[in-house]
């Protein structure tokens, strides 16, 4: 019966237990990356930090001094366009005041006008009051005038 159990734990060891077939794949891998390929990775990841700090060492100074002259020169573009925006602005707005300053004249003018024609007017019926006042006037100074010689005995 002890042998038995015995086999039956041997088969299942084999058949449940992947321990032993794991291992094995974990011993040749492990075998097949470092010897076969052996720290060509490594080396490759060297080379690759060697060249990125030559390339810092090396461009980034001079990427820096060429940056700072465009910057340089693109501020200077960026100023003298401001100055040429900020005269066209000037000019616009003389312009429009100008037009503004000319239609305020025009205005004024018409207004003026408009004032004389006014007084004209007034001064037609002032006139004319006058001339009706003579005329009444006149009228009854001559009525009167009449009326004198009628009572007078000369």
């Amino acid at each position: 019966m002890d042998k038995i159990a015995q086999d039956v734990g041997d088969i299942q060891s084999r058949l449940l237990d992947h321990r032993p077939v794991i291992n094995a794949e974990i011993r040749y891998f492990v075998r097949e990356f470092e010897e076969k390929r052996g720290n060509r990775e490594s080396r490759l990841l060297e080379n690759l930090n060697k060249m990125v700090l030559e390339t810092n060492e090396q461009m980034l100074p001079t990427n820096l001094e060429a940056m700072s002259q465009q910057l340089s020169g693109i501020s200077k573009r960026l100023e003298a366009a401001n100055h040429m925006a900020e005269r066209v602005q000037q000019r616009e707005l003389e312009a429009h005041q100008s037009t503004q300053l000319q239609a305020n004249m025009q205005r004024l003018k018409d207004e003026w006008a408009e004032f004389l024609r006014e007084q004209q007017r007034l001064k037609e019926e002032v006139d004319e009051e006058h001339n009706m006042a003579v005329g009444q006037v006149s009228t009854q100074y001559s009525e009167m005038k009449k009326d004198l010689t009628k009572l007078s005995p000369l």
